[in-house]
């Protein structure tokens, strides 16, 4: 059965971004740390059309993870750093032409935006709400898995809703000290089921079924 997923990157104080997010800061100050396990990948650097690589126990989280997704919700902070209404020149993404996606996403925000297509990806612009979000993404994803992309608040959103399935947790051995929690404001209500723990260089996987 088709699942609703996320996988994010934490510190081991449990922070998903960095303090003061930004162009010059995508992740906040330091945030990049988080990242630096997948960006090794061989698989990662594949899908994101650049060369070489390692293989390690990390690899098979990876495309375990990117396996069956048939589309993607992701919210406006993950999308880029601009706020308040779309104005010229619009932002297209931190992707370029060619996004690593390839599959419909959805973008949660406040203000209404055509579609945009890039390379194979199309992103919907979604101003009602993560319900929504989810309801046109299972639709487009034609029985394939709905990933949330992030940032911290979108997966908080979707927690707090009853709406994810699957949580992947990728701790790494940083303390950030300051920026975006990843678990603030998640009422008692919602229980995680611990289903996998992976040891890999650099980060730890930890995979929970979402139960509320």
């Amino acid at each position: 059965m088709a699942k609703v997923k996320a996988q994010i990157s934490v510190s081991a104080d449990g922070f998903s971004a960095g303090p003061n997010q930004g162009e010059e800061h995508p992740l906040g100050e330091g945030g990049e740390q988080l990242h630096e396990w997948v960006v090794k990948l061989a698989a990662w650097r594949e899908a994101h059309g650049r060369e070489g690589g390692e293989v390690n126990a990390s690899s098979q989280v990876f495309e375990e993870a990117s396996a069956n997704t048939g589309a993607v919700v992701m919210g406006r902070n993950m999308f880029g750093p601009v706020r308040g209404p779309w104005t010229e020149p619009l932002w297209n993404g931190w992707w370029g032409e060619e996004p690593p996606f390839h599959v419909p996403v959805f973008v949660l925000t406040h203000y209404e935006r055509e579609p945009l297509t890039l390379g194979e990806t199309i992103f919907h612009f979604v101003t009602e709400g993560p319900e929504r979000a989810i309801d046109l993404a299972r639709e487009a994803a034609g029985g394939g898995d709905v990933s949330i992309g992030g940032g911290a608040e979108t997966i908080q959103q979707h927690l707090r809703a009853g709406l994810l399935d699957e949580l992947l947790l990728n701790q790494v051995p940083v303390v950030l000290g300051a920026g975006e929690r990843l678990l603030d404001e998640i009422p008692p209500g919602v229980k995680l089921e611990q289903l996998r723990v992976i040891d890999a260089p650099g980060v730890a996987h930890l995979l929970y079924a979402v139960k509320s």
